[in-house]
């Protein structure tokens, strides 16, 4: 089975987003995919490694208030 993290971002900086792509890496995420909703909002589909490491990193970058706003691990079935 394939775990995938898909997240929400209602407020989205994409430089900030390119500045942390090595913690992302270093928590075990690929980024596979990146959507924008309307004016502000993107959705990111990263390819997960490990998954107790990215809910880790989901739970420090949420703590830290620059999280994202909404996230979902998922598999393939």
């Amino acid at each position: 089975m394939t775990t995938q993290l898909l997240l929400r971002y209602d407020s989205f900086d994409q430089s900030a987003h390119e500045s942390h792509a090595e913690d992302r890496a270093n928590a075990g995420l690929t980024q596979l995919q990146m959507w924008r909703e309307g004016t502000g909002t993107r959705w990111v589909l990263f390819g997960v490694n490990d998954a107790a490491r990215v809910k880790a990193w989901v739970d420090k970058e949420t703590g830290l208030g620059h999280g994202p706003s909404a996230s979902h691990m998922l598999e393939t079935a």
